[in-house]
């Protein structure tokens, strides 16, 4: 018996709609990191992500609009999005950032399109959501590529307008993640449409979680088609197939409303009880039916490597913005709740992992800015960035303590984290993308031979053990190499290649060549030990997949930082730029080990240990100077920290803009401060009981002048409204809060 066919019996096929995934999309970055050659030439030719002045344009203009319009908290106390929202999204085309300009679309950049979901995402997840979708997967998406001329022509400008508003239904009751086994099924028959006699389907779905489905007027949908009467083909299954139908189609029922965690954008429930369409109701037209997979798996680049990404920066620069500023305002025992060591350790997690989301942001829609279509990059780009905006969302909340948990307008975290957990269920469950997706796919499609090896094997063409022995011996070649090439760099890591011509960066590029080196070797080991019962071991696969993915963020850092931060501005951005790269590798590292200690064969385990040198965490540490060093960088002001919470636009009245004007009113007293602490240390004056008394007793000590003492009591005034949160009469009318009553009460 020969070894293809002993591994045939071993090795599972690949089913069909595996087989589509794989064949969709593209890799990029990350075939690098898992053959461990990471590639830095590649990181940095690539085309450096900018507006356009037509984006600029939109962004300073209905963008910005937007923002001034929205109230968030208005919204969450109310049923619905205000309508004047909504006919300003449709006048100003919100709904058409990927459509081409053809059919009177805006055809903005992946980045353009990141930075306005994530901009508008700073003032209200549900307004976000809502801009989100239709310029995710979609109609919109799925007609651009796969659509006939026809009804691209007809649906096009109808969605660019907002003549039509589009939803699409995926999942079904019974099948989420694993949208491959969705029930809903077409059953190809004559039927009748417009007064004649067509072949057409008839349809019966049932579909939830529906974004946009209560106010859709087009219904994009996802369904099994069958043949039982081969009036198509001899095969009575031909598969997932996408149709695009109106939604007064006879027999489409939407409009039921779900309410995702009180967030109040349209979600909700689709269901038709064999509702019969015409063939040109199929995206693309009867020649696509059965190709409904494939087109949905190619299109998933833009909601997973665009809109939640975004989603998940725009948490993380919220919650750097909201939290630093507080810290340096708020006062207990004297000082700024900023200088107390715990309070630091917090913030500068969050400072560093801000500057890690805006890199991987920026990576991630550079990739799909050259056309390309990374499955595993928007995967991990989906599942970490969510997660890291959940992780900093809630140091945010700790800092602000009582402020963070008091509704109301002022407060700038509430919304956020209640929509927060919404992110980590869009697109896949995160512990799907994960544990299933991030390096299930990233072997198979970043592994040179593994996809042909598995398809050899259980191929039944003459000549397969032929060409199964030569790929096999070309298997081995790599393997060798990739264990040469770790025992090497394990021995003589002096030898791993940096090519910065920064010095900063140059012992993380190595670090990054090292760890790659590692990840090579364990991979290949796992296929050889394992098998095809990888694919079930999901704890060590993801472990796997984590490393792909912090090795990924760890090159998107360096990539930002020396590409995007500006030269002059190094020097401030050096501890954003050390933390988030060394969490990065340590994050990496640790899966390692993690790896490493659960292999179920303690001999391969040890071989993988030796032929790595892999005995003790070698990554660099963060330390607590430089947690204390990016604590003190997040309390100025300074202009990374303005680049790292750009997408924060202050508007009048809001949260932002007290914490805001407390913390740059506190800037320009430090001087005048430390002069009344002075005064206070040497017994010039007594301190009063409360801040302002103390400052009309340094007044009068001659300490600080009238103009000095009215800075003081304005910085003060500002301080004190910063601090507290929003009130409500006692019949709990939510909606009628006064800040200018509340400053007056100050006063």
């Amino acid at each position: 018996m020969s070894l293809r066919t002993t591994l045939r019996k071993v090795l599972p096929t690949i089913s069909t709609t595996e087989q589509e995934a794989l064949d969709a999309g593209d890799v990029w970055l990350e075939t690098g990191i898992y053959q461990g050659k990471p590639d830095f030439n590649g990181l940095r030719s690539i085309p450096v992500a900018k507006l356009t002045d037509e984006e600029q344009a939109f962004l300073d203009g209905p963008v910005a609009e937007l923002i001034d319009m929205i109230d968030d908290f208005e919204i969450q106390n109310s049923i619905h999005l205000p309508e004047k929202i909504l006919n300003f999204l449709k006048k100003e085309r919100f709904f058409s950032l990927i459509i081409p300009k053809a059919y009177g679309g805006r055809e903005f950049s992946p980045y353009a399109n990141s930075t306005i979901v994530g901009t508008i995402s700073t003032k209200s997840s549900g307004v976000a959501v809502t801009v989100m979708v239709p310029n995710s997967l979609g109609p919109g998406e799925l007609l651009m590529h796969y659509g006939t001329d026809e009804q691209r022509a007809f649906w096009l400008p109808r969605l660019a307008d907002g003549t039509d508003i589009p939803c699409f239904a995926l999942t079904s009751p019974e099948a989420g993640s694993d949208a491959g086994g969705i029930p809903d099924e077409g059953i190809v028959t004559m039927g009748e449409y417009k007064g004649e006699q067509v072949l057409g389907l008839e349809v019966t779905w049932d579909k939830r979680y529906i974004t946009l489905a209560p106010i859709a007027t087009v219904l994009g949908l996802a369904f099994k088609v069958k043949d039982p009467q081969n009036l198509l083909s001899a095969d009575q299954n031909l598969g997932i197939t996408c149709a695009l139908i109106p939604h007064d189609h006879k027999g489409v029922e939407l409009g039921n409303r779900h309410k995702p965690m009180g967030v109040n954008f349209y979600n909700g429930t689709t269901r038709g009880d064999k509702v019969f369409i015409p063939m040109e109701f199929i995206i693309g037209g009867q020649k696509n039916i059965g190709n409904g997979w494939k087109m949905l798996v190619s299109c998933l680049g833009a909601g997973r490597g665009i809109s939640l990404p975004a989603m998940g920066a725009s948490t993380a620069q919220v919650s750097f913005k909201s939290a630093a500023e507080y810290c340096a305002v708020r006062e207990q025992f004297g000082l700024s709740i900023g200088q107390f060591e715990g309070i630091q350790e917090k913030l500068a997690d969050i400072a560093g992992k801000a500057f890690l989301q805006e890199s991987m942001r920026v990576l991630t829609t550079e990739g799909l800015g050259m056309g390309l279509k990374p499955a595993i990059v928007t995967a991990i780009a989906k599942y970490h960035m969510t997660e890291i905006g959940r992780d900093v969302l809630n140091s945010a909340m700790d800092i602000q303590a009582g402020k963070a948990i008091q509704c109301g307008p002022q407060n700038t975290l509430a919304q956020g984290y209640i929509a927060q957990p919404i992110g980590i269920t869009v697109e896949g469950a995160n512990i799907l993308t994960r544990n299933l997706m991030i390096f299930g796919q990233g072997v198979m499609r970043c592994h040179p031979y593994l996809q042909n090896m598995v398809e050899t094997i259980h191929s039944d063409e003459n000549g397969s053990d032929k060409k199964f022995n030569k790929i096999l011996l070309s298997t081995v070649g790599y393997s060798v190499s990739n264990s040469l090439r770790a025992f090497s760099l394990g021995l003589m890591p002096f030898m791993a290649s940096a090519n910065s011509s920064l010095a900063e960066v140059r012992p993380y590029e190595k670090a990054i060549n090292k760890l790659a080196s590692k990840l090579a070797v364990y991979a290949d080991f796992s296929l050889l030990v394992l098998g095809g019962k990888l694919k079930q071991a999901e704890m060590l696969s993801a472990r796997l997949g984590d490393v792909m993915s912090y090795l990924y963020a760890a090159m998107a850092s360096i990539r930002y930082y020396e590409q995007k931060v500006a030269t002059e501005d190094k020097e401030q951005a050096k501890a954003y730029f050390h933390y988030a790269t060394r969490w990065s590798l340590l994050q990496a590292e640790q899966a390692l080990f993690k790896f490493l200690d659960n292999f179920p064969s303690t001999a391969t385990k040890h071989l993988m240990k030796l032929l790595t040198l892999t005995y003790n965490e070698k990554m660099p540490k963060i330390s607590d100077d430089l947690v204390r060093e990016l604590a003190k960088q997040a309390q100025l002001d300074t202009q990374i920290k303005k680049q790292l919470t750009h997408l924060v636009k202050v508007t009048p009245g809001s949260g932002h803009e007290i914490n805001e004007n407390a913390y740059k009113a506190k800037l320009e007293c430090l001087d005048l401060l430390a002069k009344v602490k002075k005064g206070l240390r040497a017994k010039v004056f007594k301190s009063g009981v409360r801040f302002p008394d103390t400052l009309g007793n340094a007044f009068t000590a001659n300490v600080i002048t009238a103009d000095e003492l009215k800075k003081l009591l304005d910085y003060n005034t500002k301080r004190e409204l910063a601090i507290r949160v929003d009130e409500f009469d006692f019949d709990m009318n939510l909606l009628s809060t006064d800040t200018n009553e509340v400053e007056r009460k100050i006063a």
